[in-house]
């Protein structure tokens, strides 16, 4: 499949420029069950069988326990085991409790529903992560979710930041590392299509309208005005130039 190529090459040419993988990294994937963590999961397994960089790869996905919403388990372990990775299925929940008096109570109680569970959720794998010893956790944030996120951020925060494809994290001895930085959403979303990944059992309750849904249709709105503007907007953020 020329699209599932493409990918490929962009994900060993993220990796390659970003420095992403090094020999002995044990990385530990964060498996939603959505159509980029399946990629990613599958396109790091592929790498792992080659002879450099000498690196290990397992999967986890997290389960919170107060919302809903569900992921085919069933599933999430046939896909790894095809993939010859173990899976690691952990479980968190947060308060959402509306009413508890606020002294003392955490200050993130006030953010929304959306906000604690991924909060929670990663705190979650992050602590996993460190205790069972991996060094990296990989995150399938793509190229558009990176442009996203800019464009947030100046928005709204007058700031000119962004999720990098590489992060050592401050809290934990752990980097994040995201191998999609280079991939577009819809060969993403064409390639999930094609090997028919599936979506949720049942939907999360809190998927609403947000900001950067907006954002995401303002974003390729801009596209539509002019279709380099994928490129302007990656080289405004400070990353290399891209090559076609």
């Amino acid at each position: 499949m020329r699209t599932y190529d493409k990918i490929r090459r962009k994900f060993h040419e993220g990796c390659a420029d970003f420095h992403l993988i090094e020999d002995g990294d044990r990385i530990l994937v964060a498996l939603s069950g959505g159509k980029d963590s399946l990629l990613l999961a599958r396109m790091l397994a592929e790498r792992a069988r080659l002879y450099k960089p000498r690196f290990s790869v397992e999967a986890a996905h997290v389960v919170m326990d107060n919302i809903p919403y569900e992921t085919e388990r069933t599933y999430l372990q046939e896909f790894c085991n095809a993939l010859h990775i173990p899976l690691h299925i952990l479980h968190s929940r947060f308060d959402d409790d509306p009413d508890a008096a606020a002294e003392g109570r955490d200050r993130r109680r006030r953010k929304t529903k959306c906000f604690l569970c991924s909060w929670n959720r990663r705190k979650t794998l992050f602590r996993f992560a460190e205790e069972q010893g991996f060094n990296k956790v990989a995150l399938g944030h793509h190229q558009d979710d990176i442009i996203t996120t800019w464009l947030l951020n100046v928005t709204y925060e007058g700031a000119n930041d962004t999720m990098r494809p590489l992060v050592a994290m401050r809290e934990y001895p752990l980097s994040i590392i995201r191998p999609l930085c280079l991939v577009q959403e819809d060969w993403i979303r064409e390639v999930a299509a094609a090997e028919g990944f599936e979506h949720q059992k049942t939907p999360c309750p809190y998927e609403t309208a947000t900001r950067r849904n907006d954002m995401n249709r303002i974003f390729h709105e801009l596209e539509a005005l002019n279709p380099e503007a994928r490129f302007s907007l990656w080289r405004a953020m400070g990353m290399r130039e891209m090559k076609e």
